[in-house]
């Protein structure tokens, strides 16, 4: 399933996204607010599991492009969408939405257009009832992105994320949620 926006392509992976995807997730910009930069191998890996999600459930971190920018293989900036996560919190479980682009791609509004169709997705064909999002305070950019879909923060469901140890800079998290009424409402 594609889903598509004004300027981007929503789409299952292939094959050729995989070099780009190796050089974002080894992007100590990109990579800032997470535990660490991931290896080529974690990173083939990382797209298998996003991929077998989508394959499972029909939906997940979709690999996003540029309409026009070229071969696949130069259009992809990263990916969009919607997963489960795989710790146990107050929250789950539920159904997060997240987003990881090449710095390149930042700034340009494709992290908010990309989250708004796969909340689009979620709400009006999925017919989930919630979508959680998450990132450590120092994340001011995925907060503002957050916040310009819709979703508004829970302030008493902030959380220390289970995989990181205890002391770990990056173990605060900040959760944010919308609803499906929420959405509904926003969009009347």
């Amino acid at each position: 399933m594609d889903l598509t926006t004004s300027r981007l392509i929503l789409r299952p992976w292939r094959d050729a996204d995989l070099g780009a995807f190796a050089r974002l997730n080894d992007d100590p910009a990109v990579m800032e607010f997470l535990p660490r930069r991931l290896s080529r191998d974690e990173s083939d890996a990382t797209a298998a599991r996003i991929r077998a999600a989508i394959e499972t459930r029909g939906w997940g971190f979709w690999a996003v492009e540029v309409k026009g920018a070229g071969p696949a293989a130069e259009a992809f900036i990263g990916f969009v969408g919607l997963s489960v996560p795989s710790f146990e919190a107050h929250f789950t479980p539920c159904v997060e939405i997240g987003w990881r682009l090449a710095k390149e791609h930042w700034g340009c509004g494709y992290a908010s257009e990309a989250a708004a169709a796969s909340l689009r997705l979620a709400f009006d064909q999925l017919r989930l009832q919630q979508i959680v999002a998450f990132t450590v305070p120092l994340n001011r950019r995925s907060m503002r992105v957050m916040e310009r879909i819709g979703m508004s923060r829970d302030v008493a469901g902030d959380f220390e994320h289970p995989k990181l140890p205890p002391g770990h800079p990056l173990r605060s998290h900040v959760l944010y949620r919308v609803s499906r009424t929420e959405w509904l409402n926003r969009k009347a």
